[in-house]
C-alpha cells in the first residue's frame, strides 16, 4: 500500500503523486507540457530557440552576463521517454547555467510511443553534434561540452557519451546522471519499489514497452566503460531505479573513471519537482558544483 515509505515530508504533494502512462493521459500531457517553457527568460537569464537535424528542438539557456566561448551542458530531460519536460526541468536548467557558469542546451527530443527507440537517442546525439559543430555560433567552448539528464534523460546522456566516439565525435568532457535509467538487469530496488510515488517498477515496465517497442535496447559499450567521461551520478532512496544508478557508479569506478556518487536519502524519484524543498536545493547545488569543477579542470 502507498505511503508506507518514510519519504521526507518536505516534498509535499509530490510525495503522493504518481503519473499515469495510459495513452489518454499521454495525449493530455502532450497538450499541456509544451506550454511549460513560456516565461523562462528574465533579467538573469536569456533563452533562445535552437533547431537541428533528426527532428530535434532545443533551448539555449544562459546567464544574461554569460561570456562568449562558455562551457556548455547538453541537457536531456526525464519523463519516461514519453513525457515532454516539466516546469522544474527548465528551472533546474536555469540554475545549472547560473551556478555552474555555463550555457545549457536544453534538448526537446521526439517522444515514444509515437517515436520509439532509436528516434530519441538519434535526436540527442544530433543535438550533441550540433553543439560541437555550431560552437562558435552558439558561443560555447567546443572543448568544454558536457552531457547530462535525469531519469530517461540520464539514459540518453549516457547513450550519447558512449556513442559519440563511434559517430566520429569527441567524447563529452563530463556526464551528469540524475537518478538515471540504465536498464539491462533486474535489481532489488526494482523488485521492491512497485508502488512508490512519482515513479515505480510498474511504470518502468510500461515505459520500456513504449520506448523499446519490442526491441532489446541496451546502452552501447556498457560492458567496457573505460572510455566513459568523468561523471556525477545521483540516486534517490525510494526509487525503483536506485540500484541501476548505484551499480553504474560502481562500474564506472571499477573501470577507472572518476565518479562522484551522491546517494540522496529520504527522497523519491523526481524529488526535485519540489523545487524549493531543502533536498532539491541542496542536490541542484551539488550538481552545479560538480559541473563547474569539471569545466574548470578541462
Amino acid at each position: 500500500m502507498k505511503g508506507r515509505y518514510p519519504i521526507d515530508r518536505q516534498f509535499g504533494i509530490w510525495a503522493k503523486f504518481t503519473p499515469s502512462l495510459s495513452r489518454g493521459f499521454l495525449r493530455l500531457a502532450a497538450f499541456f507540457l509544451p506550454l511549460m517553457p513560456k516565461g523562462l527568460s528574465d533579467r538573469r537569464v536569456n533563452v533562445t530557440r535552437v533547431t537541428f537535424e533528426k527532428g530535434g528542438k532545443a533551448l539555449l539557456i544562459a546567464a544574461a552576463d554569460c561570456a562568449e566561448n562558455a562551457p556548455c551542458l547538453v541537457c536531456f530531460h526525464g519523463g519516461g521517454f514519453v513525457f515532454d519536460a516539466a516546469r522544474y526541468h527548465y528551472e533546474n536548467a536555469k540554475r545549472y547555467a547560473l551556478m555552474a557558469g555555463c550555457k545549457v542546451l536544453f534538448v526537446r527530443y521526439p517522444l515514444a510511443p509515437g517515436n520509439p527507440w532509436p528516434a530519441p537517442n538519434d535526436a540527442c546525439l544530433a543535438a550533441y553534434r550540433h553543439a560541437l559543430s555550431h560552437a562558435r555560433e552558439l558561443g560555447i567552448d567546443a572543448e568544454k561540452v558536457a552531457v547530462g539528464g535525469d531519469s530517461a534523460g540520464g539514459f540518453l546522456a549516457a547513450d550519447v557519451a558512449l556513442r559519440a566516439p563511434e559517430a566520429g565525435l569527441p567524447p563529452p568532457c563530463f556526464a551528469m546522471l540524475i537518478y538515471p535509467v540504465i536498464g539491462g538487469e533486474e535489481t532489488p530496488s526494482m523488485r521492491r519499489f512497485t508502488d512508490t510515488p512519482m515513479w515505480n517498477a510498474r511504470l518502468n515496465a510500461k515505459m520500456w514497452e513504449y520506448y523499446a517497442a519490442g526491441n532489446q535496447v541496451i546502452l552501447p559499450g556498457i560492458r567496457d566503460l573505460r572510455a566513459f567521461p568523468a561523471a556525477y551520478v545521483e540516486t534517490a532512496e525510494f526509487d525503483c531505479l536506485h540500484d541501476e544508478g548505484a551499480r553504474f557508479a560502481e562500474r564506472l569506478a571499477a573501470a577507472g573513471v572518476s565518479v562522484q556518487y551522491n546517494e540522496t536519502k529520504g527522497t523519491m524519484h523526481g524529488f526535485d519537482a519540489a523545487r524549493k524543498s531543502a533536498a532539491a536545493v541542496k542536490a541542484v547545488k551539488e550538481r552545479a558544483a560538480a559541473l563547474r569543477r569539471a569545466f574548470e579542470e578541462q
